[in-house]
């Protein structure tokens, strides 16, 4: 009896919770858009790459004030071990990594400024976005989801929800964090990649996720991953695949440039993008609790022809296949976790192999 009041009290709790609180920032690809969507990814690359560039001119800029008063002692000057000291951590991956999170990751949790960026900015080509109508939409179940549901875009040729933005950017940097701080306690690569990871996975059984909204996203998991190697690739070469991308920054003469071995015509953003972002062909986990992973199955038994028709020449294995391939990252674990009952593509629009 006393467990079964706790559990209904945790219950209680997490409708409240989502009630008061409209925290859930979730996505709905299983819909599909009724028109094909332009694929912005070029016009949101040029946004990032604008704004990396100015974080790193800010960096710089403080670096001479640095060094100016190191060299003439103004009245507004801090000390010269203050100084010294600031230098140290400006001409670090830790301060380029904060001035880009400031103004890309930046925002009241879950919502980011680049995310506000994406849902309203007007894009050269039209349509940018779209959003399901509550009544078509997953969380019908659950409707204070909806008003934070993120909407649909394409980017290089993958559609996601904006909200995935707003996780390389916020949770990645969240990760980088993490990293870092399991780094300079003596732990090596592989183990604080994994500490990065874990914490995710938590995040994801809790307010970010199962907690508030009753969904568990291996995408979400997925884009904090490509967070920290977006934030990890300024000063460090990122092995993708087969394919070692220089890093991104050096320093010479104690000041920030681009590397020439990167230039800026890498597309910044592009490796970071993929299909691991739809939450339709990368599957999440879905709770039981008001029916929603059945109703979640039936939205999709109700789109499924538009499916087959918008992808007619891929059969059921290849949309499995290409579900299995999203359980890592460029062959890098990212914290995929496997659910019962995922809801996917080839499970539910196509008839069982016999």
């Amino acid at each position: 009896m006393k467990i079964r009041f706790i559990t209904q009290l945790f219950i209680l709790i997490g409708i409240l919770m989502q009630a008061v609180v409209g925290f859930a920032f979730e996505t709905d690809q299983y819909n599909l858009p009724p028109k094909p969507l332009a694929d912005i990814g070029i016009e949101v690359n040029e946004y990032v790459e604008s704004v990396v560039l100015k974080s790193i001119e800010k960096v710089n800029s403080e670096i001479l004030q640095r060094e100016m008063c190191l060299v003439n002692r103004g009245k507004d000057c801090d000390s010269v071990e203050k100084n010294r000291k600031e230098l140290i951590y400006l001409r670090s991956d830790d301060a380029v990594a904060r001035e880009v999170y400031k103004v890309l990751g930046g925002g009241i949790v879950p919502y980011t400024n680049s995310g506000t960026w994406l849902e309203k900015h007007e894009f050269r080509t039209q349509p940018s976005r779209y959003k399901t109508d509550f009544g078509d939409s997953l969380f019908v179940r659950f409707p204070t989801s909806y008003f934070g549901l993120a909407s649909t875009i394409k980017m290089f040729n993958s559609e996601f929800g904006t909200d995935k933005i707003a996780h390389i950017f916020q949770q990645g940097y969240d990760y980088f964090k993490t990293y870092k701080t399991a780094i300079n306690k003596g732990s090596n690569t592989i183990q604080a990649t994994e500490k990065a990871i874990k914490s995710g996975q938590k995040t994801e059984r809790g307010f970010y996720g199962t907690f508030i909204s009753g969904v568990y996203s291996n995408g979400d998991l997925a884009a904090n991953y490509a967070g920290l190697k977006f934030y990890q690739g300024f000063t460090g070469e990122l092995k993708i695949n087969d394919n070692i991308r220089p890093t991104m920054l050096k320093l010479k003469d104690g000041i920030w440039v681009i590397n020439e071995d990167f230039g800026m015509n890498s597309m910044l953003l592009k490796p970071f993008i993929s299909n691991h972002l739809n939450e339709a062909l990368n599957p999440s986990g879905f709770t039981k609790l008001f029916g929603l992973n059945s109703y979640v199955r039936k939205v999709l038994t109700r789109n499924c022809s538009n499916w087959r028709s918008q992808n007619s020449t891929l059969s059921q294995i290849d949309f499995e296949r290409a579900t299995v391939s999203l359980k890592r990252w460029n062959n890098e674990d990212y914290g995929f976790t496997e659910k019962k009952n995922f809801i996917t593509i080839a499970n539910t629009c196509f008839e069982p192999v016999k």
